[in-house]
């Protein structure tokens, strides 16, 4: 882990009436870690503690996936661009976020993996998030996932 930075989000206002609220302590971090070994390791058990902190590891499933998205996205990072990556997550409104930036620009795909030994990690994450995606940033790339967190029937499962 080389630099954390986080914030608690502001309290919703009016605009975001309709959607759960977040649960408490929910809020917001960002933590880079280097290209080695113990990095998807260590994003894993940051992830944990970080939804642990903020309330949200009681609500079923979310921290189990959670932890699961992040190492096959980091395992990317490190596979895929050797380089420093970044994970941040953000909680608000019955969603989770978890972003991994790496100084890649080639885009994921969800692969056929048949009976590979790799390929399987956007695969995962395709059936397991609500959403996904990647953006490009500058010389890099993001991808993201969301999961629910709101504890009602159906959050965070995607919609048909």
């Amino acid at each position: 882990m080389l630099q954390l930075s986080g914030r608690h989000l502001p309290d919703p206002d009016a605009h975001h009436g309709p959607f759960p609220q977040p649960p408490l302590g929910a809020g917001h971090l960002s933590v880079e870690y280097a290209p080695r070994p113990t990095a998807v390791r260590e994003a894993r058990a940051e992830v944990r503690r970080q939804l642990e902190c903020w309330g949200v590891a009681e609500r079923g499933e979310v921290a189990d996936v959670a932890e699961l998205l992040v190492a096959e996205l980091a395992t990317n990072a490190l596979v895929h661009a050797g380089s420093r990556f970044r994970l941040t997550l953000s909680a608000a409104h019955g969603v989770l976020r978890c972003e991994v930036a790496d100084g890649e620009r080639r885009v994921p795909r969800v692969l056929d993996a048949g009976t590979g030994e790799n390929g399987r990690g956007m695969l995962l994450v395709d059936a397991l998030a609500q959403r996904w995606g990647c953006h490009r940033d500058g010389s890099g790339k993001t991808v993201w996932f969301e999961l629910g967190t709101c504890g009602a029937d159906g959050c965070g499962r995607r919609q048909p």
